[in-house]
């Protein structure tokens, strides 16, 4: 069987393994992400050490902004990130150039998608929206089974949505925006808006409505522009499950019954879900993005 290489690179900490598939792991390892060279460092180091078989390919979920366009020249790099060191780093052609094998590339939240296309709450979808709330609001997903490119890629946590500043005079902590989605929504924002971690709030608070309120009004223009079979809540913020149930009657209510469609007036609960690998939606899907680019690496030789 073909061994894979997976890498769940986040702001904070980075993820890889090895493995056949979803459910041979072979080995796995999670370090803090520090400079780009200390951490890419050590990922290059964990696959160099699995000597049971040699690697056929490894798939990278990279927070961003990324470079997905295959014909630019800085393809595989990070670009303007926040996380300080980490701009213009050349992330897949490190990894590649050191390892030997072809290396998939694609955000985060694209590669989660993924996962979950594969093996989780999107199979047999081909038009679904995966949006991780968390640190910050990420979103990616696939559109007539194709995973989401374009100009960059999306970023539809950064959709400006209503705020009314009677009810919430909290100005938004996104520093590029200041009250987008994620700036009003994400994680930084609920403990700087009530001085306190959003985990240690009751299920009660009122933060929670106000929280869903944003979320809804950001997945309500989501679901008018891409008209997503599903929609996928994952990252930390939506481990308080008391969150989709909110959630998802005020889509509802926002909606108004303007697409009358069985899957948000009667069966909602299947519509609007948490990932059905749970935290494991990153790691699994740069698994199948390693497939995927040997599989683009076979077809080019050939060609």
């Amino acid at each position: 069987m073909p061994l894979w290489g997976a890498i769940e690179a986040g702001g904070t900490k980075f993820v890889c393994a090895v493995g056949t598939g979803p459910d041979d792991l072979w080995a796995e390892v999670r370090f803090p992400t520090t400079t780009p060279k200390e951490t890419i460092g050590r990922a290059i180091q964990f696959f160099q050490q699995q000597k049971k078989e040699p690697l056929t390919a490894i798939g990278i979920a990279s927070f961003g902004p990324v470079d997905l366009n295959p014909d630019s020249p800085t393809f595989g790099y990070i670009t303007g990130t926040p996380k300080p060191g980490w701009a213009g780093t050349d992330f897949a052609g490190t990894i590649g150039r050191a390892l030997g094998v072809p290396v998939g590339f694609d955000t985060d939240v694209n590669v989660a998608a993924l996962g979950e296309y594969c093996w989780g709450a999107a199979q047999g979808l081909d038009t679904f929206i995966y949006l991780t709330v968390g640190t910050g609001i990420g979103q990616g997903g696939m559109v007539n089974g194709k995973l989401i490119h374009g100009l960059l890629h999306p970023e539809m946590g950064h959709i400006h949505v209503p705020h009314d500043r009677d009810r919430d005079p909290y100005p938004g902590s996104c520093p590029f925006h200041g009250d987008c989605l994620e700036g009003l929504a994400a994680g930084p924002a609920l403990e700087e808006r009530w001085g306190q971690p959003g985990e240690t709030l009751p299920a009660d608070h009122p933060a929670w409505l106000l929280e869903a309120d944003y979320l809804a009004f950001g997945l309500v223009n989501i679901i008018y522009i891409l008209s997503p079979q599903r929609i996928i809540l994952g990252g930390g913020v939506m481990q308080q499950r008391q969150l989709f149930p909110l959630v998802r009657r005020r889509v509802q209510a926002l909606l108004n019954e303007y697409l009358p469609v069985p899957a948000i007036l009667d069966q909602i609960d299947d519509y609007i879900v948490p990932p059905g690998l749970g935290n494991r939606s990153g790691v699994l899907g740069a698994l199948a993005l390693a497939q995927r680019a040997a599989v683009a690496a076979s077809q080019d030789s050939e060609n």
